[in-house]
């Protein structure tokens, strides 16, 4: 039986949770509350960001990351990505030397503009073979509810793939591998950005028609930036890449939509930040992946787009004029 400790208690990190505890694995589940590992224990449900979601007995929270590090052979990562290297700084010291490291975040660090994967090498000395990341449209919300969906496990050494594809197996949740790891951590960054872009676009009251050109053309932003960072062309079209995108940009259960919506209809990010306790990685990450495209001569006018609104005060009516009236040239 693998044992795997799950580090991150919000609703993404306790569905994976359940998503190893049902493939057969020992699970423990570190929260940060005290509060939150009591209601776990004694509900077997996490009420803060899955409510009404029996989780399995296989699977136990706890407060200590001592105690869910022990002997762990796989862990996952799943905090918010602009605290990783701050939580991953303390943590090291407890990270069982041999463990397979499985990050679950979609970002771009602030400042570094390191991705997700890129961190933990940098932070606890582990080799890139050691690593992993994950990456698809997994909406938590769903495959917690045993909704059937696929994912990628990226990896460049076969072997820990081999284990995390086994170890996260379930009927209703089917993971494929796939050793580019650029490719899939950068599809579900930048996908995160242009579900802003198609949720500000909902919430001014644009169709269908809208949502599939920005889904098309913030294709063709990720794979620009992803080809000259090294990542393979054909991942951008798979489930890291188009999956992740449309069901990120069209579903009211994603939180960057949801967040554009509210934007769209007039709200301030700071006004739609204090209505909800979940973190919408693209609000930050777009700084961070407009910084990327820009230190390698990449365009990015979505993203360019979103951060006019996030960050300069752009208002959402103007960003859609702004796109439309750009220099017509061939696709």
């Amino acid at each position: 039986m693998t044992r795997a400790a799950v580090l991150g208690a919000g609703s993404w990190g306790t569905t994976f949770a359940k998503v190893l505890a049902d493939a057969g694995c020992d699970v423990r589940l570190h929260a940060r509350r005290p509060e939150l590992v009591q209601a776990i224990s004694d509900r077997r449900e996490n009420p803060d960001y899955l409510p009404g979601v029996r989780l399995p007995d296989r699977l136990r929270a706890t407060v200590d990351p001592a105690d869910a590090l022990d002997d762990a052979e796989v862990v996952v990562l799943a905090v918010p990505s602009q605290t990783l290297r701050g939580n991953l700084t303390v943590w090291r010291e407890l990270l069982p030397p041999d463990a397979t490291l499985l990050s679950l975040m979609k970002g771009i660090e602030l400042g570094s503009t390191k991705r997700m994967s890129e961190v933990i090498c940098e932070v606890t000395g582990s080799g890139t073979g050691q690593v992993a990341a994950l990456s698809g449209p997994n909406l938590a919300r769903e495959i917690a509810e045993e909704q059937p969906a696929a994912t990628v496990i990226a990896c460049s050494d076969p072997d820990r793939a081999a284990v995390l594809q086994a170890a996260c197996h379930t009927r209703y949740f089917r993971p494929y591998t796939n050793p580019d790891v650029v490719g899939c951590e950068l599809g579900g960054a930048v996908k995160n950005v242009i579900a802003l872009a198609a949720g500000i676009a909902e919430g001014l009251g644009f169709g269908d028609n809208t949502r599939a050109s920005l889904i098309t053309r913030g294709l063709a932003e990720t794979a620009r930036l992803g080809l000259v960072l090294g990542a393979e062309l054909t991942t951008f079209a798979g489930l890291a890449g188009l999956g992740d995108l449309v069901a990120t940009c069209s579903s009211p259960l994603s939180r960057n939509r949801t967040f554009g919506e509210k934007l769209g209809r007039g709200m301030t990010v700071e006004e739609v930040q204090q209505s909800t306790r979940q973190t919408a990685e693209g609000v930050k990450s777009c700084r961070s992946v407009l910084d990327l495209a820009r230190a390698h001569g990449i365009d990015v006018p979505i993203t360019e787009a979103v951060v006019r609104v996030c960050h300069e005060g752009e208002a959402p009516a103007q960003m859609v004029r702004e796109i439309m009236s750009r220099e017509a040239k061939p696709e």
